[in-house]
């Protein structure tokens, strides 16, 4: 039963993850190319609010990158102790998981904390666009959860895998 819902979840992330990135990616390298396309050409036309669209897709790939990154298993952990201790890899592996999903409830707490303190301030928009403040802070614990159920996916993996290598 874990298993299909695990599987939906995860393809419904993967899908997410991939698409956002590249949506958010391209309007950011568009939006920078058309400024420096402009500025070049012409002595007088500059998208003045090129650079807080870049600024705001970096921070949206800065942690939407970290879900990706937690599902191809490529954050940062200690991997010399493990190649040297075979011993160590599964103890190092939880510790690794269970700092992330620490950290990812950490990041669900107070990223609701903020986006709903924006919410409340009607001044918090963003300097040239006037896009409303919370929009951006909401990432927070929205990647938060993702990242913690990421981690959980990984974790129930690591423990079937375990399982059925203890039964051949």
């Amino acid at each position: 039963m874990f298993k299909k819902t695990f599987t939906t979840i995860d393809r419904f992330f993967k899908h997410l993850e991939e698409w956002s990135l590249f949506l958010t990616v391209c309007i950011a390298l568009f939006t920078a190319m058309a400024n420096v396309i402009l500025r070049k050409a012409t002595s007088d036309l500059s998208l003045y609010w090129s650079d807080e669209v870049v600024r705001k897709v970096i921070f949206f790939s800065t942690y939407m990158g970290c879900v990706a990154a937690i599902r191809h298993r490529s954050l940062i952990r200690i991997d010399a102790l493990p190649q040297m201790f075979p011993a160590l890899k599964r103890p190092l592996t939880l510790l690794s998981n269970i700092s992330i999903l620490i950290f990812s409830a950490v990041m669900v707490y107070l990223g609701w904390s903020m986006t709903t303190m924006m919410y409340g301030d009607e001044y918090a928009r963003t300097a040239t666009l006037q896009i409303p403040e919370y929009l951006f802070y909401a990432i927070l614990p929205l990647t938060g959860a993702m990242m913690f159920l990421r981690t959980a996916i990984n974790i129930c993996d690591d423990w079937s895998a375990a399982s059925t290598r203890g039964r051949d």
